[in-house]
């Protein structure tokens, strides 16, 4: 280690934390499907030095230090006593989100990279941002599409009028889990569209399906329809057992544009056509979250994506579990008075 790097711990040791494929398989996922974990990602860095990792299961922290030579920590308040880090990956279930991340900021912790959602309520979400700011801490958000350079181009192209413009935006995915998945989709609504959602109306799915977390979370997909800034229009499809890709459409008055993954598809209407291929061979999303935490720690560059953000994505998820208990009603976002208190039980 060098002095100008920069130590790091996680807090989670599992799937996306430390890229244990046991954790994996209990969520029938494979490690090397994801675009970046926090332990590759953190370790990637020539500056970063990660120092260790805590969980609760012995396992966890055995198999990590097999594959890693890194030390672990049963406990992640020892840790962070302990080893003084600048950065934390938070990488574990939602509910402990809150207390981890303003626990890390009022130590003095630098950075802190969470997991999505934010939070299970928008309140505790909002505590997590102010809780950063009063610090001086960097929280960063891992909705992964923020840090994918086709989703960037994609928001860039849009701003400058390449599909002319936009009439409405479509999204429809096969898992339902609103909390999980949707936060992705419409995170990346969020960022390449630059409009915050206003109002939601939608219905849940109530199927039952089985949460792949385990029984103790409750996530359904769902339907309906979001308004953003400026009257535009978003239609949602994401139904629990529903057998069709992941897409995300804008549509425009010169063309549309399809994703979902980390491609890109534009369709103009005069007939011309582009694909932007997946840019994962050079770099994963969370790679690039990490350069550019780092990249803001250095000074050498603002971060590009305000954790306030999240918490706007959280309030449209939480928008329609209160819609669908109102009959499919209107909700305003932003929330107000207790709703901010409704509890999105995603994993």
């Amino acid at each position: 280690m060098t002095s100008q790097s920069h130590r790091a711990v996680i807090m989670g040791l599992g799937y996306i934390g430390g890229a244990d494929q046991v954790s994996g398989d209990a969520l029938g996922q494979l490690v090397v499907d994801l675009d970046g974990t926090h332990i590759d990602a953190l370790a990637n860095h020539p500056r970063v030095d990660v120092v260790a990792g805590s969980s609760r299961d012995l396992g966890r922290r055995e198999r990590f230090t097999e594959r890693t030579g890194i030390g672990t920590y049963a406990d992640w308040r020892e840790m962070l006593e302990q080893e003084k880090p600048d950065i934390v990956g938070v990488a574990t279930y939602t509910p402990v989100h809150k207390e981890m991340t303003v626990a890390c900021a009022r130590q003095g912790v630098r950075a802190i990279l969470c997991e999505k959602p934010i939070a299970n309520t928008v309140a505790d979400g909002q505590d997590m941002v102010d809780a950063c700011d009063e610090a001086g801490s960097l929280l960063a958000i891992n909705h992964n599409r923020r840090y994918n350079p086709n989703y960037r181009r994609l928001r860039d192209h849009i701003a400058a009028g390449g599909l002319g413009e936009l009439t409405s935006v479509t999204a429809q995915w096969s898992s339902g889990r609103l909390g999980n998945v949707g936060t992705h989709v419409f995170d990346a609504i969020r960022c390449v569209t630059g409009r915050r959602v206003e109002a939601v109306s939608g219905t849940l799915d109530l199927a039952g399906k089985p949460d792949c977390r385990g029984p103790a979370f409750q996530d359904p997909g769902g339907w309906g329809v979001m308004r953003l800034e400026g009257g535009l229009m978003t239609t949602v499809d994401a139904s629990d057992y529903a057998c069709v890709p992941m897409v995300i459409g804008f549509n425009g008055t010169e063309g549309r544009a399809t994703t979902g993954g980390e491609e890109v598809r534009i369709e103009y209407w005069d007939g011309r056509s582009e694909e932007w291929p997946s840019p994962r061979a050079q770099a994963t999303s969370m790679d690039v979250a990490v350069v550019e935490i780092v990249d803001w720690l250095e000074g050498t560059a603002p971060f590009p994506y305000p954790a306030v953000e999240a918490v706007e994505t959280l309030e449209a998820i939480a928008g329609f579990h209160l819609s669908h208990a109102r009959s499919g009603s209107w909700v305003d976002l932003p929330l107000k008075g207790e709703d901010r208190n409704h509890v999105v039980n995603s994993g």
